[in-house]
Formats: C-alpha cells, sequence, structure tokens
C-alpha cells in the first residue's frame, strides 16, 4: 500500500487576485509560507520516504519544510509542473471560463488528457515504492484535480472540487487499486488514517 499525501502549494499574490498561475514563477506570499509549514507540521509523523514537488517556486517553497520536517531532500519532477495555459498566464481565470466556457476549450491551453497523463505518470511510479510508504506530492490545483478526476472518478463524473491552497489531499493506491481516502484537507492525518482502518 502506497499513501500519497497529494500537496498544493501555499498561497501567493496571484491566487489572492485571482489570475491563472500556469507556468509563471510567482513566490509565496506571508500566508502561503505559514500554509507550507502548517503542512510540514501535519505531515511530520505520517512517515514521509520521499518529498516529490512541481519546480515551479510557489511548490518548492512549501516541499522544503515538508521534506525538512521529515528529514528527506525535496525532489523535482517537470511533470508535476502547473497545466499550461499559454496565453492566458495571468489572465482572470473568470474571464477565460467566460469566453470560452472551460479550460479545455480555451485555445493554447494543455489538454486536461495531457496533465492527467503526465502527473499520473509520476504517481504511477511512486505506487511502485514497495508496500506501506508513504509520500508526499506538491503540486497544483488543476494537476491535482485532474488526477483525482482521472484516478478516482466520482459515481456522476463531475470534477473534484477546486483543493485549496495549503491542503493536502490523500490518494491511497493498493492491490485494488487508487482510493480518495480525504479530499482538500486540514485535518490531522494520523486522525484520518486511524479512522479509515477502524
Amino acid at each position: 500500500m502506497t499513501d500519497i499525501y497529494l500537496c498544493r502549494h501555499g498561497r501567493t499574490q496571484l491566487n489572492v487576485a485571482g489570475l491563472l498561475r500556469g507556468r509563471l514563477d510567482p513566490d509565496l506570499d506571508l500566508v502561503g509560507h505559514a500554509e507550507a509549514r502548517d503542512l510540514a507540521a501535519a505531515l511530520r509523523d505520517v512517515g514521509l520516504v520521499r518529498v516529490v514537488s512541481s519546480p515551479l517556486s510557489r511548490a518548492v517553497e512549501t516541499a522544503t519544510p515538508i521534506a525538512e520536517a521529515a528529514e528527506v531532500e525535496v525532489e523535482t519532477d517537470e511533470r508535476l509542473a502547473d497545466r499550461a495555459y499559454g496565453r492566458f498566464d495571468g489572465t482572470p481565470a473568470a474571464d477565460v471560463l467566460a469566453d470560452y466556457g472551460s479550460f479545455d476549450a480555451a485555445p493554447g491551453v494543455e489538454p486536461s488528457e495531457a496533465v492527467a497523463e503526465r502527473a499520473g505518470a509520476v504517481v504511477a511510479e511512486l505506487a511502485d515504492l514497495g508496500e506501506d510508504v508513504a509520500v508526499a506530492v506538491v503540486s497544483h490545483d488543476a494537476v491535482i484535480r485532474i488526477l483525482l478526476d482521472t484516478l478516482t472518478p466520482t459515481p456522476d463524473h463531475a470534477e473534484h472540487l477546486q483543493p485549496r491552497t495549503g491542503y493536502w489531499s490523500l490518494l491511497r493506491h493498493d492491490d485494488t487499486g487508487w482510493h480518495l481516502i480525504r479530499a482538500n484537507s486540514k485535518d490531522d492525518p494520523i486522525e484520518t488514517a486511524l479512522a479509515v482502518t477502524r
């Protein structure tokens, strides 16, 4: 069994402004740094053996305290980078949705299927690490949501909720496949794990 804690990076000023971040590279703001510290404290005792991050600064800055608390090194993987929005990077997300109805319909935006393929390859590799290990993956809202939609689709095929900055979701892989144990949480992950096994 492999537990993958999918963590959305902490807040940036572009998040506050409602702008698409994509491949732009803003740093965390003060709230974002506090969210990163909170994630590190929450995940300190889950037994992380690896911390793998998007290479973008907001993700690495979030992953660093998590890795320090777990006494491992931060690894970066380009396949966990944010969805590429092309010319819409820095544009209000609401404007793009108003104009095109969805990000998939907007010209030049990376298709959901491509995001799912690259991020899915990362978690598939992590699932093969061995039995009873825990890993933190620090990425972006679009990547996490698309990944969860692909690996743990809801019965009505609706999208999962957008993950909030500084929150974690627990994705578990076992002999029967992928299971979403908890989504978009700031709860104590140890208590969450105990509740699932009771």
